[in-house]
């Protein structure tokens, strides 16, 4: 068996930009995000011996439960439109959210994730359980869709 974890530790300090990444990742609907991340934490604590990285398993365990959700959505054909709450101090977010929906889920997870939550390409790497050459491809592909669905010219 492996160390137990500080799950409310955990929860304070990297649980906003789960929830974050998570809502990104399932385009602006907050339920799925709000659902993913605590039933991901629920997950972790009761499997907390065998856990070894738990935020890498976290994120892991939030894209794929929102990824199901997602689909599951999809299947049924009753996707709520808008339900992203976006805030007006955030120039162009529900744009960027609308489009990000365009976007594959690798792409979309490693797009936010690097990009909005300011991670490094090996820290999503090792968050998403991709390759960096992996994490690379997606942001490369996930930035060429962005600017044809957004219009924007590339920055970088």
């Amino acid at each position: 068996m492996g160390t137990a974890h500080d799950y409310d530790v955990i929860w304070r300090e990297s649980g906003a930009t789960l929830w974050r990444s998570v809502y990104a990742y399932a385009g602006g609907i907050r339920e799925v995000a709000d659902d993913a991340v605590a039933e991901a934490f629920a997950r972790a604590m009761s499997r907390d011996g065998e856990v070894r990285d738990p935020l890498a398993y976290l994120y892991r365990i939030a894209f794929r439960i929102a990824s199901a959700e997602l689909a599951r959505r999809k299947r049924e054909e009753s996707q709520v439109s808008e339900q992203a709450i976006a805030d007006p101090n955030q120039n162009g977010l529900p744009d960027l959210l609308g489009a990000l929906r365009h976007l594959s889920p690798a792409q979309r997870a490693a797009v936010y994730l690097h990009y909005r939550a300011d991670l490094p390409v090996r820290e999503v790497a090792r968050l998403t359980g991709m390759s960096v050459a992996a994490v690379k491809v997606h942001l490369m592909r996930g930035r060429r869709r962005l600017r044809e669905l957004l219009g924007e010219e590339d920055e970088a």
